[in-house]
């Protein structure tokens, strides 16, 4: 009597733990896309802004490491996430890792791979196996990020060796301002005190805040056809990412309300006929997941965020988005 209850509180444990797993996915469920292309400076971290400062480097990227379009190597950069069902990001992984390792401590226990398949009760002790891997893989993994963020920096050795970049003192978007009030106060007209290499104006920056809520609105509507006039086919690829793996939770993230709050420039430069310009954006959003099938809403948030967001025109034409980073 004892066993079974003992065993049946672990089970409502592991069971528990999944749940939890799930609902995590959910309340991160708007993009938090860490990848994209900076042309040279693909591999090299930003210049901290007032919005923004601590950011992180580029976690994804298409572009090698040493190609014409970056100007180092930096190791340990995924040009997307290992293949195969156990490295993948979320719940799935997981519990794909936890059915591994299930599987190999019936081996240990002499029960085989399968072993823990045969009756009821060795069912619920291979869940019971399955939600406490799960569980402590998923502990591990956020404290191995937590740890690791910091790491991710370049060193002073290494900062020393990079050439210090101009950086554009260009402040906007204040609380409650929006284009008309941000960048009327923080500009008034005048150049940066930094000179960068584009010659940004007002008009720039109007587009970046203009960008920013064209690209989370249509990204809620699941609208291919808006987001891939505004982003390079690689931000695409990311944006289609986390729309396939909504479809396949039966869900849509539906985004709204999108209203800048703050915003400055790390840097802009020119290579050739490219112009690039990195921007820190602060800004709030409502975040609604809402069921495929019968449109109800699962849930709802209405939150604010800080990333980088890099935007490139070439020739003189329009701006799209190249790469987003996030911050500590």
């Amino acid at each position: 009597m004892l066993r079974n209850c003992f065993r049946s509180l672990l089970t409502f444990g592991a069971v528990a733990a999944i749940f939890t797993m799930i609902a995590a996915d959910f309340a991160d469920a708007a993009p938090r896309i860490s990848g994209g292309n900076r042309g040279t400076r693909t591999f090299t971290t930003p210049p901290s802004t007032k919005t923004a400062p601590t950011p992180r480097p580029l976690e994804r990227t298409m572009t090698q490491p040493g190609s014409p379009g970056s100007n180092a190597v930096r190791p340990g950069l995924q040009n997307s996430p290992a293949a195969g069902l156990m490295n993948r990001p979320g719940f799935m992984g997981g519990l794909f890792a936890g059915l591994l390792g299930a599987g190999l401590i019936g081996l240990l226990l002499g029960g085989g791979l399968t072993g823990g398949l045969a009756g009821l009760s060795s069912f619920l002790g291979l869940a019971l196996q399955v939600g406490i891997i799960a569980l402590i893989g998923w502990l591990l993994y956020s404290w191995w990020q937590r740890r690791s963020q910091p790491a991710t920096a370049m060193s002073p050795s290494m900062r020393n060796m990079q050439p210090e970049q101009p950086r554009p003192t260009y402040q906007y978007g204040a609380p409650g301002g929006g284009v008309g009030g941000g960048l009327g106060s923080g500009l008034g007209g005048s150049r940066p005190s930094n000179p960068d290499e584009i010659g940004t104006t007002p008009a720039d920056f109007e587009a970046f805040e203009r960008l920013l809520g064209e690209i989370q609105t249509a990204y809620g509507a699941e609208d291919l056809g808006k987001l891939r006039n505004r982003m390079t086919p690689e931000m695409l690829s990311y944006f289609m990412e986390d729309l396939n793996a909504n479809a396949s939770r039966g869900v849509v993230n539906r985004i709204s309300d999108v209203k800048l709050l703050q915003g400055d420039a790390s840097e802009a430069w020119r290579e050739g006929s490219t112009d690039y310009c990195t921007v820190a954006l602060r800004y709030s959003l409502k975040d609604e997941i809402v069921d495929r099938a019968s449109t109800g809403v699962l849930e709802s948030n209405a939150y604010e965020t800080t990333e980088l967001w890099t935007f490139m025109r070439v020739s003189g034409g329009s701006w799209i988005l190249s790469a987003i980073q996030q911050t500590d």
